[in-house]
């Protein structure tokens, strides 16, 4: 008889001791019988903790909440549930990857031909057992599994801390097999080289080392003292991605051996930072920024600690920036300088550092007054003022001044504000349902449109702007506010398909969810946040459904007004301001004073010209430089210190200045006017759908008219919508909302993202078939 006690349960890993936990398993049996009873009562023994199920849904249920290592399911000719299914749907779970799942099968007679067993493992099974309902040998196979199929997924769990382990280190790590194909990058090893793990992995190792100042019989030496069984140790240069220039590093190849001496795996440690310095630290962050400017993959330390002003820690997505070759001038600068530094004494590092420092800013040709005027100067000081810019202007005020005007008013955080009741509760109830959950990203603008017979923009306006503290703001009542609505719904043309006032809503909304950010509540105030709500609301008042090419085509009045130049983009702006002076009862800005009033309409002015697409790359590498980056080097320097948690203050100041407060707004509406690929997959359908339609309409007009074709690929004939929203995925979404979403913290929004561009690539993929 076997002993009624529990096997050891310490499991030794390599150097690791890893303790095996009470086993759980569950039975999940239609019906109990002599053999679910047999291993019911062998884990009774063996001391294990066990649990059973009747049915497909109770067993998955219980899965999920108990998560056991062993799942035994009865294959014998089971009519109450599938089993195969309900194995597939266990799978599909994140935390089956470690599970055990096994069919009991009936036993098969010696004269029988013997079933294949392909189909129980493509159902994800690990393993099968014929029916045996002795104890002693139901013992003996929960035996096995545990010392077997559990302790090898123990193993593979410890697995997950030693990659953690190496995602963590500031060292270069690379692991290959025995042909030096290379299977394993860390994060290092991306920041060391400019390369992505997707780039390198599978690929040739040696041709990474393709540097001039490698030597020609360099891997042949390191290959002979690994086959060897030997360490190699010494300088190596590997090849960064966008420079010929090699880096250099102190490197051990490590051997790891198999049976009989025979190589399978080479290790390499490279020591990125053998004198962690401000300076290395810096010359990383600009590399880095070089990389975000070219659209090229880069990678950045990821730190154990998880706070700066208390927000969750923040996620790698400047590490997943697509390879798009956008490059700009300033990249070539910036890659000169970073190789210029490689080898410069110190003092040359750091003041190469101040040059970097101020080509982050974004006014490159802009002059800032750093003497004070003469007293009494004002000839100078009213011929700066009037003829330069106000801009400039506000440049002259002094040091103390200047570091008062970061400490701008409290933010309104969108959460505590008393919403009145007045006119929100005079909504019909449908609508003021569907306005409760206007708080959340999946809010369904079109259920909205519906709703309110296409005049979305006034009821999630009210909504909006009640929440925000937007009446006590612009001291006015509700009903100025509804009027304004109202007037400018009204200047939307509700017979373009997408250029409506429901994209105008759908903008205004994800402006509010944006503004609700943590980071974004500390750094705007709100005066930002009321312009912010009220760009995002005129950002395309009446927009005749043509793109700004095809008014400079067909000279529309507009193009001649403004010279080309931002067409539409000016007109939005002009006449949101011309209705809000129409008259008194829609005049929302008519209390405020000329210095409150002057800064809000600026600013509105500034983001409604910031969602023209002429200027995107250039928005986006600004934010990336100057917002990012400078959030980036506060990030790394604390983390040097030892704090492992950045000073809040330092960070929330750096991006509290006018100009990156700026450019975060310019982000946050140009994020919201193109977020339809980050809805729902059901919204960003319908939206890809609406768009398409409106530059079907375009293209069939410039035939009709016989103007040039602005976008070609959008002829209702022959269109591919897949392909378009890919391809505009591609070029234009992911490395915006990847910086966005570094700045801010929108995980949910990444995952629509991802599960959008697969379902239009495998939309594309159907069409090519």
């Amino acid at each position: 008889m076997l002993p009624n006690l529990n096997t050891d349960n310490e499991v030794t890993f390599g150097p690791m001791k890893l303790k095996q936990k009470n086993l759980s398993i569950l039975l999940v049996f239609a019906k109990e019988d002599a053999q679910s009873d047999g291993f019911w009562w062998a884990a009774d023994k063996m001391g294990y903790k066990c649990f059973i199920a009747h049915n497909a849904e109770g067993a998955l249920e219980c899965y999920l909440d108990k998560h056991h290592d062993v799942v035994i399911i009865d294959h014998r000719s089971n009519k109450a549930f599938d089993p195969e299914a309900l194995c597939r749907s266990m799978r599909a779970t994140k935390s089956s990857d470690h599970t055990v799942i096994v069919a009991v099968t009936k036993r098969i007679a010696p004269e029988k031909e013997e079933p294949s067993v392909l189909s129980l493992l493509k159902a994800g099974f690990n393993k099968r057992i014929p029916e045996n309902h002795n104890v002693n040998s139901c013992i003996n196979e929960l035996l096995c599994l545990e010392y077997g199929e559990v302790r090898s997924q123990l193993k593979l769990r410890a697995c997950s801390a030693v990659f953690s382990a190496l995602d963590n280190i500031s060292d270069a790590v690379q692991i290959c097999n025995e042909d030096n194909q290379i299977q394993y990058v860390n994060p290092a090893f991306e920041r060391l080289t400019g390369y992505s793990a997707e780039e390198v992995i599978g690929k040739d190792a040696t041709e990474m080392a393709r540097v001039d100042r490698n030597k020609t019989d360099l891997h042949d030496s390191i290959n002979n003292q690994l086959k060897k069984g030997k360490f190699w140790e010494g300088t190596y240069h590997t090849r960064r991605k966008s420079s010929d220039v090699g880096v250099s590093s102190h490197c051990v190849f490590s051997p790891v051996l198999g049976p009989g001496g025979k190589l399978f795996h080479i290790v390499s440690v490279q020591k990125t930072t053998p004198d962690t310095s401000y300076s290395d630290r810096i010359k990383e962050a600009e590399y880095n920024l070089a990389n975000v400017k070219l659209g090229l993959p880069v990678s950045f330390r990821r730190r154990s600690s998880g706070v700066a002003h208390g927000y969750p820690r923040r996620r790698e997505s400047l590490a997943k920036i697509h390879s798009m070759t956008v490059e700009a001038p300033i990249t070539k600068v910036i890659n000169i300088i970073n190789a210029a530094q490689e080898n410069s004494p110190i003092t040359v590092v750091q003041a190469l550092d101040k040059v970097l420092e101020i080509l982050r800013t974004s006014q490159l040709y802009s002059p800032h007054f750093v003497q004070p005027m003469k007293e009494g100067d004002t000839m100078t000081s009213d011929l700066v003022g009037g003829l330069v810019s106000q801009n400039v202007k506000r440049q002259l005020i002094t040091s103390s001044q200047e570091s008062s005007s970061v400490s701008h008013s409290k933010p309104v955080s969108g959460h505590h504000i008393h919403i009145p009741n007045n006119l929100l509760s005079q909504m019909p109830a449908e609508v003021i349902e569907i306005l409760e959950l206007e708080p959340s990203w999946d809010f369904n603008i079109i259920s909205l449109e519906k709703a309110t017979a296409k005049r979305p923009l006034v009821h999630l306006g009210l909504k909006a702007m009640a929440r925000f503290g937007v009446c006590d703001f612009l001291r006015v009542d509700e009903m100025t506010v509804m009027n304004w609505l109202n007037l400018i719904e009204a200047n939307y043309h509700s017979t373009n398909s997408y250029h409506n006032s429901t994209h105008a809503a759908d903008v205004l909304h994800a402006t509010a969810f944006f503004l609700t950010r943590e980071r974004n509540q500390a750094v705007l105030d709100q005066m930002d946040q009321v312009a912010c709500l009220i760009a995002a609301i005129i950002h395309d008042v009446d927009h005749p459904g043509y793109t700004n090419a095809f008014l400079i085509n067909e000279k529309n009045p507009l193009a001649l007004m403004y010279n080309d130049q931002a067409v539409l983009e000016n007109h939005h702006a002009a006449l949101g301001f011309q209705l809000s002076w129409k008259d008194n009862s829609v005049n929302i800005f008519k209390n405020l004073t000329r210095d409150e009033y002057t800064p809000l309409r600026e600013t509105i002015i500034d983001m409604v010209l910031a969602t023209e697409m002429k200027q995107h790359f250039e928005h986006l590498n600004k934010f990336v430089s100057c917002v990012n980056k400078s959030t980036l080097k506060l990030e790394e320097t604390s983390s040097m210190s030892g704090t492992g948690s950045p000073d809040s203050m330092a960070i929330i100041n750096q991006l509290s200045t006018p100009e990156n407060r700026s450019l975060i707004k310019r982000m946050l509406i140009k994020c919201a006017d193109v977020s339809n690929p980050c809805r729902t997959t059901e919204m960003c359908i319908e939206w890809a759908k609406r768009i398409a339609e409106e530059y079907f309409i375009q293209t069939d007009e410039e035939k009709r008219r016989n103007l040039p074709v602005v976008m070609p690929i959008f002829d209702r004939k022959t269109c591919s919508i897949p392909k378009s929203q890919t391809s505009f995925i591609d070029f234009f979404i992911n490395d915006m909302f990847d910086a966005w979403d570094y700045f801010c913290d929108i995980p949910d929004l990444m995952t629509h993202l991802q599960e959008n561009y697969r379902y239009w690539k495998e939309k594309s993929e159907e069409e090519a078939s």
